[in-house]
């Protein structure tokens, strides 16, 4: 029995993307312990993925903390990994590997940089969905991919009747009408108006509700719909998945939680700008899709409506 480390560190959506590749890597070395290294928000949501042994937490300090560095190193070095799966592929983990690996290949360790195609370059294997980069990359590897490129995010769900029957949550649609602050790109500007679309066809026959995170709570009285909190906080990453995977519907911008509805099984649409595409991200699903414009701004609440109107049943 060998120790095997995945790094993944984040973002939201990310993490609900690397799900799959987790399951693949977990279930080809089943006689091993398989451990992850992620960041903060993600530490307590990944000890209850059935697909790992345990999870080290990486506080993601300064490069220049060489106290840090130094202790961080020293922990992952007594598990004395047989293998790395990176499934990050950023700088800070081509440092670490620097560092813990030098001369490594991809039997050791496997990244985007280790596996790469012969015939492309990285900008241009970037291009590619990340889904089919995750495939790529285990493949290379020697795993066998079943579930890559099928994520199943369904592992991070909690029971959340109490919050459902505090809000009286039977059937609703939920939407996601928020972006960091150095994305506005991202954000569809039209959901109260989209909203009064619903209200007046659908009546009561659906509750419309937010979920916002912690820093969007002030921003939800903007929209015309019921703001779902656990006592007044966010709700939790597990939370939120479950209310999620639960609705009837999702509208959301290209943020965390539509890539969380896409690999819950949720039915819904995401809106995406200019700022990239939903084949890039590897959005879309049999029940999630996207509606793809040069400039959201522009994206009429008639023609999300039109959208929703003929998948929500």
């Amino acid at each position: 029995m060998s120790n095997i480390l995945i790094i993944k560190h984040g973002s939201l959506g990310d993490i609900a993307q690397a799900s799959g590749a987790i399951q693949d890597i977990s279930e080809f070395h089943r006689n091993d312990d398989v451990y992850l290294l992620t960041t903060k928000p993600y530490f307590e949501l990944f000890k209850s993925n059935p697909y790992l042994r345990a999870v080290i937490l990486d506080k993601r300090l300064s490069r220049f903390n060489l106290i840090y560095l130094f202790t961080l190193m020293r922990i992952i070095k007594k598990y004395k990994f047989a293998k790395v799966f990176d499934l990050q592929n950023s700088s800070r983990t081509s440092f670490y590997k620097r560092i813990l690996f030098p001369s490594a290949n991809h039997v050791i360790w496997s990244s985007s940089e280790t596996t790469l195609p012969k015939d492309k370059s990285k900008k241009e294997f970037d291009k590619n969905p990340v889904l089919e980069r995750f495939k790529h990359q285990l493949e290379f590897s020697g795993v066998k991919t079943d579930k890559v490129t099928f994520p199943d995010f369904t592992w991070a769900c909690q029971n959340i009747d109490k919050i459902k029957n505090q809000y009286k949550l039977n059937k609703y649609i939920i939407l996601f009408p928020f972006c960091s602050p150095h994305l506005t790109i991202k954000k569809w500007p039209h959901y109260n108006k989209f909203i009064n679309l619903v209200k007046n066809k659908f009546h009561d026959q659906y509750k419309v509700v937010v979920a916002p995170g912690p820093l969007e709570i002030k921003n939800a009285k903007e929209i015309n719909a019921v703001c779902v909190l656990n006592n007044g906080v966010s709700l939790s990453i597990s939370e939120l998945a479950t209310l999620i995977k639960d609705s009837s519907f999702v509208v959301a911008n290209d943020t965390g939680p539509a890539h969380m509805a896409a690999h819950l099984g949720a039915k819904g649409l995401t809106l995406f700008g200019s700022h990239t595409t939903a084949y890039k991200v590897s959005i879309e699903r049999e029940n999630f899709r996207a509606i793809q414009v040069a400039d959201l701004n522009k994206l009429t609440p008639e023609k999300v409506f039109e959208k929703f109107s003929n998948s929500i049943f």
